[in-house]
């Protein structure tokens, strides 16, 4: 299967000389659309952190990796060295910034890591201007239906996704080996494995967390509340920590991609709640209740959305949600160089009547389009951002559009 991240890597490396640094949760599939994409390279080399043999090459320093590559014979184009996995070195960004700084007109480098590389092992110098950050998501409609990096934002010419491909992304997630397999026993023993190394091997090894129960037990808590407002004071109580361990914790959580929050905006929106975050999961396949499970798949698509539309450049781009103290709410506000550009208010069946809180948080917010994206209606071959009033949509079109 070709991931979209593929032509992503082809360009980075057609256009610019820095590194590129490929982050995004275990099992997403970095590790296969690396060595994918290294295939289109004349000449490539794989490296993984976790192999004791080219753990040592990279302990006996940049020298040694230029040796291995070869990099004192002259070639028609540089090889690309694929590094996997190396931020569990204490000592990975003065590595890189030495290797890069000697050798980068003569190699290019990919980086990945399933944890965040600017997180974890953060010591060293700066490598400010010697790497641009790409984040790998789980796959999408609009990636199952165009594989591709596109120059526009939107797709305005949206395909129709298969209704197999749609049911196996609602059931079973966007990762891609359960989605591939889309058997109900193979997704239950991935699931139980996924968590074991998650819980049992990065949460240990990566931080300095001693109450790992805890930490899963709040984990189970996000789980089960995934689209509802989270109150760090009640979390705290369920687990028996301090709000500010909780906080910590679901920061953690975060970083090591097992959820994302999402907060919510309050600019020019009167009486509107201005603290309390929702949280989703990178797995959407997890979260058990039909209307939730379609709410984080929206919300994943979006975010995969503002993510790349940031990592490639074409402006600042960021997810929030909308809710009053009247308890009117949309789910979701895409904002782009902090000035609001489309609402998504997530159904999970047609309803044919808009809800009405898009017309009055788009007045009040002057975004552009507002959209009712229902999950169960029939793909329709339109473009959704042709209108500006609020309109119904089905899902199948509208995140066909996205990334």
């Amino acid at each position: 299967m070709e991931r979209l991240y593929e032509s992503l890597i082809r360009q980075h490396f057609s256009e610019n000389r820095q590194m590129l640094f490929l982050m995004g949760p275990r099992q997403v599939g970095k590790t296969t659309t690396c060595r994918d994409s290294a295939q289109r390279f004349p000449e490539h080399d794989y490296l993984n952190w976790d192999n004791r043999n080219d753990r040592q090459i990279v302990l006996k320093g940049p020298e040694a990796l230029a040796a291995r590559l070869e990099l004192d014979r002259l070639r028609a184009e540089p090889p690309l060295c694929v590094l996997d996995e190396l931020h569990k070195s204490a000592r990975w960004k003065d590595f890189l910034k030495g290797f890069f700084d000697t050798w980068s007109p003569r190699v290019r480098v990919l980086v990945t890591g399933s944890a965040r590389l600017d997180v974890f092992k953060a010591g060293g110098d700066s490598l400010m201007g010697r790497y641009f950050p790409y984040r790998m998501h789980p796959l999408s409609v609009a990636e199952l239906t165009s594989p591709a990096v596109r120059d526009t934002l939107i797709d305005r010419s949206p395909r129709p996704i298969d209704d197999t491909h749609y049911g196996a992304l609602l059931r079973f997630g966007g990762f891609p080996e359960p989605f591939l397999r889309q058997e109900q026993r193979f997704w239950t023993r991935w699931r139980r494995l996924r968590s074991q190394q998650l819980f049992k091997e990065d949460l240990r090894d990566m931080t300095r967390i001693q109450e790992l129960g805890q930490v899963e037990t709040l984990a189970e808590l996000v789980r089960q509340q995934v689209g509802q407002l989270m109150n760090y004071t009640t979390l705290a109580r369920a687990v028996s920590a301090s709000v500010d361990s909780v906080r910590r914790w679901l920061g953690t959580l975060e970083a090591l991609y097992y959820c994302f929050s999402v907060r919510p905006w309050s600019r020019n929106v009167a009486r509107a709640l201005r603290k309390q975050p929702k949280y989703y999961l990178w797995d959407w396949s997890h979260v058990e209740s039909p209307g939730a499970r379609a709410e984080n798949l929206v919300a994943s698509a979006l975010l995969k959305a503002v993510h790349l539309w940031t990592d490639l450049g074409h402006g600042d781009f960021r997810l929030f949600f909308l809710r009053n103290k009247e308890k009117r709410e949309v789910d979701f506000l895409v904002v782009r160089d902090d000035r609001p550009w489309f609402l998504v208010e997530v159904k999970s069946s047609g309803s044919r009547h808009l809800s009405p809180a898009l017309a009055r948080f788009q007045a009040a917010t002057g975004a552009r389009h507002a959209f009712q994206v229902a999950l169960d209606l029939p793909f329709v071959e339109r473009d959704c951002f042709e209108h500006s009033a609020p309109v119904i949509v089905p899902a199948r079109t509208f995140l066909a559009q996205l990334v």
